[in-house]
């Protein structure tokens, strides 16, 4: 069907008359969304967590003489411990101002946590990974998966937990472990 402007224009004269009552409130309910916050009240400070963040960074910069970087590895983990992981970045935990920091190679990486149980279509990438990694470097194998392959043991697709492919410095068990168990993990093993 062809229109032409004249019954455009009283289509959309019909439509604005039949929707007006509506107008009103909706421009109430957008005002309203505008007078709110429009992000969420920070956090409250945890002083264990800044006192174990800081120990954390003071222990790296006397043993490498620098901040720590991270090179966090999947290797098949169902994302349960990179969930928790990346909360390490988040406002809340917010590691970037203790001088911890993730970094996107493994060549510029001190540590690699490694999550999940290695399966046969990543056991060559993260051979090579470790590889690429410079020394001093550490291993940590995240999570229950990450230790002995989990649930996911005797799976056709899983050669197992991530020492039965590379050296293992550290395990922080849990499935998946807070982000606070993370922390801990990390200083006693820069501590060792």
């Amino acid at each position: 069907m062809i229109c032409d402007d004249a019954q455009i224009r009283d289509r959309g004269m019909a439509a604005r008359g039949r929707f007006a009552p509506a107008a009103p409130a909706m421009l109430k309910f957008l005002l309203q969304g505008l007078r709110r916050p429009l992000t969420e009240s920070p956090p409250p400070n945890d002083p264990e967590l800044a006192a174990l963040a800081a120990s954390l960074d003071q222990t790296a910069r006397k043993r490498l003489g620098r901040s720590l970087s991270i090179r966090q590895v999947d290797a098949g983990s169902c994302n349960g411990c990179e969930l928790e992981i990346h909360a390490l970045n988040n406002a809340f935990h917010d590691l970037e101002r203790f001088g911890l920091r993730f970094v996107a190679s493994p060549r510029h990486a001190d540590v690699l946590l490694v999550t999940g149980p290695v399966t046969k279509n990543m056991k060559e990438a993260l051979e090579r990974t470790w590889r690429a990694t410079p020394d001093p470097k550490w291993v940590v194998a995240v999570g229950d998966c990450g230790a002995d392959a989990g649930v996911f043991a005797g799976s056709y697709a899983v050669v197992g937990g991530v020492a039965s492919v590379i050296p293992v410095d550290l395990v922080i068990r849990g499935c998946p472990p807070s982000p606070t168990d993370l922390l801990r993990g990390l200083l006693t093993l820069l501590r060792t």
